[in-house]
């Protein structure tokens, strides 16, 4: 079998699985989880294949006419270089591993049929987008993707948040989807065509006439699409959806959509220098506001979510330096350890089965009754703290270096203040991301909240995918160097300045954070015990591990909760950052109010002015019919006399009517 039909069937056969699993949901239950695992497993082998064939070497092309246009030729077309084929790779192997995990995560949802035929629906869309050649094909998994996620989001649509959640997330995405069409439409009018490969050759020959509106266009869509500032809101409100949903988007689809487009389309982003420096403020922005924000929350999903947005404004700001390498890099390690962390935080809220544990100040001897998350999740922060040999320290390490490397002018694809504003932002978010993490750890696996029921031993589909997961979070970085052929043929390894610097202020701000806990701690052991406040005994149905049965929980709320580095750290900042740095309130004043102002005028002019011309022209027939049926009354004397009346009328009107005219 060639390479370009074991391409084809990568993203065909996830399809497929969806397919089969809505239709046979209801009706052959029994076929659902193989339906849901097999197919997803199948296109991670063949991805892995066709990774192995590729070898980084030449690009595999293939294409057909999809309909003639009588402009711009749509074709379904096939790029698959080594950027493609290890994105493939990986979102086989995370999705594989969310669909396996999910057989025990949610056995008792009713829903589950639909919710796995979604997932190999949203696998199915990624994969068209990674392995496209056409811009045009490349936009219709961008859009399923954002359906699906509309849909995943809402999974537990009882929930006010699940609902609102999932419309936030559509609609924030959707206003970055209207200016990235407008964008590859005019970048296709340039180049002449969508196909991937001839854009390229356009932006070599020096073929577009409009790069900056081009790229601006397109960058609004990808900062909607991987929650880049000032499109990345929608992220920390869709934890509301099923944990592993969370996993699959964090890790291999929606959110690495932009960074991959971007990667892949790197030449027409660089061919403006207003472009790479936009996309470096963005990428810094994003990269500290976020770390930030988690250093706030008290939410582990939401601590999690702003990780991620922060993670991926390290992978923006490697390809506004102009290394795609490093980005994709980062993409690839960040997948692992990010699924890990979410599947992890899963299997706790599974073994509490309830939502209620979300909360850090809540929890409570998690390391003993959750082993395999404490170890798993241990292994993950690390490598999200960048602390080597961990797979974070190597990939973080190279989008610095690539930083370095372009502020000092080593690298002219990027103006050198774009250079210098990424590597700032990257060395103290480098600070931030241990502190938060570290916190994360203490809070969840050493705090001393209440604890909540212990539902038993974690399902093995569970836990194995748990340290399944934790080989790539370990060992990934170290097998990056003997694969340069598929990053650009660029070295990957750190430098001594970055790595110096990077893992220094990574420790500097792991302690400080453990020895700002461990006097909030004692000093909250030492001080007069407060009373706790017990919630009422009021039953409510989990939400998140799909669990029917109802908990009656006494949980304390903690009042301020006195052992949070977070709060200490922060001081002043520490409510705006928990609130997002108010960025909601400043749209709800800027487009949410506005619209609905004009919705009320709207609804104003239509009741007061409108409505009143057609109540009007309505009310004025009504009168004229009442009045002729008065003067319908059936009695033949009435007529005769109406008539005689009028007759005296017209007599006397046309006497004197004459009388006018012979006076004149």
């Amino acid at each position: 079998m060639t390479t370009t039909t074991l391409a084809v069937l990568v993203p065909l056969l996830p399809f497929l699985g969806a397919a089969a699993g809505l239709l046979l949901g209801r009706t052959a239950p029994g076929f659902v989880r193989p339906l849901a695992v097999l197919p997803t497993l199948a296109a991670a082998a063949l991805a892995v294949l066709v990774a192995v064939r590729q070898g980084g070497g030449k690009a595999i092309d293939a294409a057909t006419q999809l309909t003639p246009t009588g402009s711009v030729p749509i074709d379904l077309a096939l790029h698959v270089d080594g950027f493609a084929a290890l994105v493939a790779v990986l979102v086989g192997v995370v999705a594989t591993c969310v669909q396996v995990y999910s057989t025990g995560y949610l056995r008792e949802d009713p829903r589950y049929p639909s919710y796995a035929a979604l997932v190999s629906l949203f696998t199915a869309a990624m994969l068209l987008v990674v392995y496209s050649g056409d811009l045009m094909v490349l936009l219709v998994g961008w859009e399923v993707m954002g359906i699906c996620s509309y849909f995943l989001v809402g999974h537990y649509w009882e929930t006010p948040e699940a609902r609102s959640a999932s419309l936030k997330a559509f609609l924030v995405t959707k206003l970055g989807d209207v200016p990235f069409l407008i964008g590859l439409f005019a970048l296709a009018v340039d180049a002449g065509t969508f196909r991937i490969t001839g854009v390229l050759g356009a932006v070599a020959t020096g073929g577009l006439d409009h790069p900056t509106p081009i790229a601006l266009l397109l960058l609004a869509g990808v900062a909607g699409k991987s929650a880049q500032f000032p499109l990345h809101t929608w992220l920390p409100d869709a934890m509301a959806g099923p944990t592993p949903v969370s996993a699959l988007i964090h890790a291999a689809t929606m959110v690495a959509a932009g960074i991959y487009f971007t990667a892949r389309l790197l030449p027409v982003f660089a061919a403006s220098a207003a472009a790479m420096t936009v996309l470096a403020v963005m990428a810094a922005i994003t990269m500290v506001g976020s770390a930030l924000a988690a250093l706030a929350q008290d939410d582990i999903k939401r601590v999690l979510a702003y990780s991620t947005i922060g993670q991926l404004g390290y992978m923006a700001g490697a390809l506004a330096v102009g290394d795609r390498g490093a980005a994709v890099f980062h993409l690839l390690s960040h997948a692992a350890f990010k699924a890990l962390l979410f599947l992890a935080a899963g299997a706790v809220i599974h073994a509490a089965g309830t939502n209620s544990l979300t909360a850090m100040s809540r929890m409570s001897g998690l390391a003993r009754r959750v082993p395999d998350a404490y170890w798993t999740t241990t292994v993950a922060l690390l490598a999200l703290a960048a602390i080597p040999p961990f797979a974070g320290f190597f990939s973080k390490e190279a989008v610095l270096v690539a930083a370095e490397h372009t502020a000092l002018g080593d690298r002219t694809a990027a103006p050198a203040g774009a250079g210098w504003t990424v590597l700032v932002a990257g060395l103290l978010t480098a600070l931030l991301t241990a502190a938060y993490a570290l916190r994360l750890w203490l809070r969840a696996f050493r705090g001393r909240g209440a604890e909540a029921p212990d539902h038993g031993r974690q399902p093995i589909a569970m836990t194995s995918v748990l340290w399944v997961l934790a080989v790539p979070s370990l060992g990934f970085g170290l097998t990056v160097r003997h694969l340069p052929d598929w990053f650009d043929g660029h070295d990957l390894a750190p430098t001594l300045v970055t790595a110096v610097l990077g893992t220094g202020l990574a420790v500097a701000g792991a302690a400080v954070t453990y020895a700002v806990w461990r006097t909030l701690a004692v000093r909250a052991l030492t001080a007069p015990a407060a009373a706790a406040v017990p919630t009422p005994h009021v039953a409510h149905p989990d939400a998140d591990a799909g669990l029917v049965e109802a908990e009656a929980l006494h949980l304390p709320h903690p009042a301020g909760d006195p052992a949070d580095p977070g709060r200490a750290l922060l001081g002043p900042l520490h409510r705006p950052a928990a609130d997002g740095f108010h960025l909601d309130a400043a749209y709800r004043a800027a487009f949410v109010r506005p619209v609905r102002a004009a919705a009320s005028l709207v609804r104003f002019l239509d009741r007061e002015v409108v409505d009143t011309y057609v109540r009007g022209a309505a009310g004025s027939a009504k009168g004229l019919g009442w009045l002729v049926r008065r003067a319908q009354t059936g009695n033949v004397q009435t007529y005769l006399s109406a008539l005689l009346a009028g007759s005296v009328v017209l007599a006397i009107a046309a006497v004197a009517l004459a009388n006018a005219v012979a006076g004149a």
